[in-house]
């Protein structure tokens, strides 16, 4: 698979660290299971990371830490949450349309997502996230779709499962991502004669620019 478009340096460096909201996670594991690129960047970061704390003085653990860290691994264990967000190995790599990441949240197929009728050519699914902070959700957008003008109100990431769209930024298609922040304005055109089909993650929601896009957005919900 060849990937033009990948994540930004700082959110990489945070997913190899654990540092990242479970909603930003998965998209960052559905990207390292379609790029090398990036997944060799993580582990590069890993490795890293792991050296470092070789030479961290040893602290003491106060009472009672194994027991907690027992549980949390219990619990995580069970609901599968681990097995969503870790990192990606080479078995994890995409055999199919669906990343390994996402398939535990959406199954194995685009076409079998319970999809929900936003506007027009526009299609959601919402995907429930615990402990999340940033909402997470498929966008389906028909083909020849232009996407309202817009920011954002902080972070947001689209990975790119089929189909593809081009903005001021270039052309993003299957297995590309868009790693924006709070400063980025753009306007997706589909350009693929399939429906686009996209996994987004954000912060805060979308700032739309014309006064009907905003009007509307309490109803679309993106």
């Amino acid at each position: 698979m060849s990937v033009h478009h990948h994540l930004d340096a700082a959110s990489l460096m945070r997913y190899a660290a654990g540092d990242l909201d479970p909603a930003f996670a998965i998209v960052v594991a559905s990207h390292l299971a379609m790029c090398d690129e990036c997944r060799e960047a993580v582990r590069l970061a890993e490795a890293i990371g792991g050296a470092c704390l070789t030479d961290v003085p040893e602290a003491a653990l106060s009472e009672g830490s194994f027991t907690r860290l027992s549980r949390m691994i219990d619990t995580e264990t069970d609901d599968g949450a681990v097995k969503t967000v870790a990192g990606v190995k080479d078995a994890d790599r995409v055999d199919g349309e669906v990343p390994l990441p996402l398939r535990s949240l959406i199954g194995e197929s685009l076409d079998e997502v319970p999809w929900r009728l936003v506007v027009p050519g526009v299609h959601r699914h919402r995907i429930e996230m615990a402990d999340s902070q940033s909402s997470l959700f498929l966008l389906k957008i028909g083909s020849g779709r232009k996407m309202p003008e817009h920011g954002h109100g902080g972070t947001e990431m689209t990975l790119i499962l089929r189909g593809s769209y081009s903005d001021t930024f270039g052309r993003f298609s299957r297995g590309d991502v868009a790693d924006l922040d709070e400063h980025v304005e753009h306007q997706p055109v589909v350009d693929s004669d399939d429906p686009c089909i996209c996994l987004v993650a954000t912060e805060e929601p979308t700032r739309f620019k014309g006064v009907v896009s905003r009007l509307m957005q309490p109803l679309v919900g993106i």
